[in-house]
């Protein structure tokens, strides 16, 4: 079962990063079709169809490079499903870890489901962000099946919990966030930092920028979605990271004066600083490929070290129940006339 699952960790490490790389290099629809590629097995055996819808759209999301990327995805998917599923059976026999495999096989039956409409819907904005989000919530799961059970339990006050809590919260929302700048095509919206296109504070549109039953490019009436929606998705975006980090410094403020933990806060801290610096760059440089990749990369860990320390946390006893009601007959060992002791 161990095995099962760290194999399936390292795997998933992969896919999720890949998928950001196909989807970053306009690859997601090298091939139209769905589990095959060309109803064939793979790019090699649908080649004259590909070379054929090449010709068509010289620059169009088909050529031979896209779809041995998007179909190389859907290959390291599907092992990741079949090692799940095995995990799934193994958690059943032996009696172990049954919840966490059980939601995890959810999950990946979902992803399987999302990864279809992805490519048959044509990169829908809500379908593209929910696939990364399933993508993300498969790696935390195989990372807490194989980590938590190895690190220790630490006694902490109830406000480094919540403050914890919060933080993975707000992850998850700023992931989400993320999925939605990138399968809006938004994270160039904003040029220079800290401003976004020479204004501290840009104009701000929300009534397209958020709407999630439309077309990719499209706001919800069909016409093409404005500049000022693309610049709402990535300033929104922005403004997550500075709530990410404000709840995160508390965090290690708070949570430094547990000896125990600050191998795992400076974890979380490099994590943080490793993310925010991508971010910067990735703004500052145009979006070069491979950092942009490594931003993806880069919050899935940052999500893990949160959800683990949320995890090693454990209240107080004394804040567990309440105090025992004392009565003066206790406290001084006095006994009523006709009781015993």
């Amino acid at each position: 079962m161990r095995k099962l699952v760290w194999l399936a960790l390292l795997l998933a490490a992969v896919v999720v990063p890949f998928g950001a790389y196909v989807r970053l290099s306009h690859a997601g629809l090298g091939c139209p079709d769905w589990p095959g590629c060309y109803g064939q097995l793979s790019p090699s055996h649908a080649a004259l169809a590909i070379q054929q819808a090449q010709a068509l759209a010289p620059d169009g999301p088909v050529s031979l490079d896209k779809a041995w990327k998007e179909m190389l995805h859907r290959y390291l998917a599907g092992s990741l499903g079949a090692l799940i599923v095995l995990i799934a059976w193994q958690a059943w026999r032996t009696g172990r870890q049954r919840l966490p495999a059980a939601l995890l096989l959810g999950v990946v039956l979902t992803q399987g489901l999302l990864g279809m409409l992805t490519v048959t819907l044509l990169l829908k904005p809500a379908i593209v962000t929910s696939h990364l989000l399933g993508g993300m919530g498969v790696l935390q799961i195989l990372a807490w099946m194989a980590a938590s059970p190895r690190l220790a339990a630490v006694t902490a006050p109830p406000l480094l919990g919540r403050l914890s809590g919060l933080l993975a919260s707000a992850l998850a929302l700023q992931l989400a966030l993320g999925g939605w700048v990138s399968s809006n095509y938004a994270a160039l919206a904003c040029q220079g930092f800290p401003g976004c296109n020479g204004d501290a504070w840009p104009a701000l549109r929300f009534d397209h920028a958020f709407h999630l039953l439309r077309e990719l490019g499209e706001a919800p009436d069909g016409s093409l979605l404005d500049f000022a929606s693309l610049v709402t998705i990535h300033w929104l975006h922005r403004l997550g990271a500075l709530l990410v980090s404000l709840l995160l410094l508390s965090v290690l403020a708070l949570g430094w004066r547990l000896p125990p933990l600050r191998r795992h806060l400076a974890w979380l801290a490099a994590a943080w600083l490793l993310q925010v610096g991508l971010g910067i760059a990735n703004v500052l440089l145009q979006l070069p490929l491979p950092l942009a990749v490594a931003h993806n990369a880069g919050a899935a860990l940052l999500l893990m070290a949160a959800l683990l320390l949320l995890s090693r946390l454990r209240p107080r006893a004394a804040e567990l129940r309440p105090a025992a009601r004392v009565t003066p007959a206790v406290m001084t060992g006095v006994t009523r006339p006709g009781e015993g002791r």
